[in-house]
């Protein structure tokens, strides 16, 4: 794509200086053909060098106008020249993209010079070269405030990655570190009466650990990269919340047509949601529920436990919160009348911040 660009812009510079090289041979041949001599021959040599200087002023702007406003004119007071210096227009263009302002001036009083001491017609150059100019000028704060704005929009894509690492690593340690402290607990608590059934904790434990330094790794590696987790990954949750003393039953719908972002959204809210069941209502019943149409997904999250005070500034809810409010959705979480705790969340398909 680089490439065609610079190839366009090439053919851009050569029609518009074939261009001015028409009108100078054109106008000066009209003039010239009954003058005696090489003056014709000579006009035709610096409306060439003109033509030339046009090509290659996006590479020297500086030394090219330069050029242009000395042999422009020099070839006004001669005669040879009779548009009304339009190649310094031209080549004022680039130079005030470098922002060299200043070198545009000589080319005005060149200008003026040429105005009052040959031709009248000349002293429309003036207002070219301001055109000129004011276009350059123009495009160029263009060119800094989509800069500027291209800057903010990659920090903003930092700052971003920086806070979902973040809702990652603890959605990540808090279902880990949930599981072991149950887990922990209970193998504490029967080691002595069921040996047995403390060793069968310390495996789930060694399990769930391995599996979280693993996850943690992926997340400072690649975070949601072909790694990143899919709602099939919610029965490896499942089956540690069942193994925690939760009886989880759990229904997904059809879900394959749904973006990453929203597939590893609901798996986060999900696996946040069935951690908080774990470490706040086990043992109990718990019923999962995800489906998704054309335009949102619904996630349910109900379990029958004891209902247990929740803090309303939790990091789990507000990360759950944080992840709806992405994809425009709604939120909410609380007890129930009849007995347990609820989560409900809607990501919006399509319509993402």
């Amino acid at each position: 794509m680089t490439r065609y660009r610079a190839a366009v812009a090439w053919v851009r510079e050569v029609l518009i200086a074939a261009l001015l090289l028409a009108v100078d041979i054109g106008v000066g041949g009209n003039v010239l053909k009954d003058e005696p001599g090489d003056r014709l021959l000579l006009s035709i040599v610096v409306a060439s060098l003109l033509a030339l200087a046009v090509v290659v002023r996006r590479l020297w702007p500086v030394v090219t106008l330069v050029v242009v406003v000395v042999v422009s004119l020099v070839a006004a007071f001669l005669g040879l020249l009779w548009d009304p210096f339009i190649a310094v227009a031209l080549v004022s263009y680039p130079v005030v993209l470098r922002r060299a302002e200043r070198f545009v001036v000589p080319g005005l009083v060149a200008v003026v010079l040429a105005a009052v001491f040959s031709q009248w017609w000349y002293v429309i150059g003036v207002a070219l070269i301001l055109a000129a100019w004011a276009l350059g000028y123009n495009v160029r704060e263009r060119r800094a405030q989509a800069e500027e704005l291209e800057r903010q929009r990659r920090h903003q894509i930092a700052v971003d990655e920086r806070l979902r690492i973040a809702r990652e690593l603890h959605d990540v340690v808090s279902h880990g570190m949930g599981l072991i402290a149950v887990k922990a607990g209970i193998a504490n608590h029967i080691a002595d009466a069921q040996p047995g059934a403390a060793r069968e904790a310390l495996k789930v434990i060694e399990a769930t650990s391995k599996e979280a330094l693993a996850e943690i790794r992926t997340l400072l590696g690649l975070l949601r990269q072909d790694s990143a987790p899919s709602l099939r990954d919610l029965t490896e949750v499942v089956g540690r919340a069942e193994s925690a003393g939760v009886d989880v039953d759990m229904t997904i719908g059809d879900c394959d047509h749904l973006p990453e972002p929203v597939v590893l959204a609901a798996y986060r809210i999900v696996q946040e949601a069935v951690t908080n069941v774990v470490k706040h209502a086990a043992p109990t019943r718990c019923v999962v529920t995800v489906r998704a149409d054309a335009h949102r997904v619904t996630i349910s999250v109900v379990n029958d436990g004891a209902v247990t005070a929740t803090a309303p500034g939790g990091h789990g809810l507000v990360g759950m919160r944080e992840r709806v409010e992405l994809h425009n959705g709604e939120f909410t979480a609380g007890p129930r009348p009849d007995g347990g705790f609820a989560v409900h969340a809607t990501l919006r398909l399509g319509d993402q911040r």
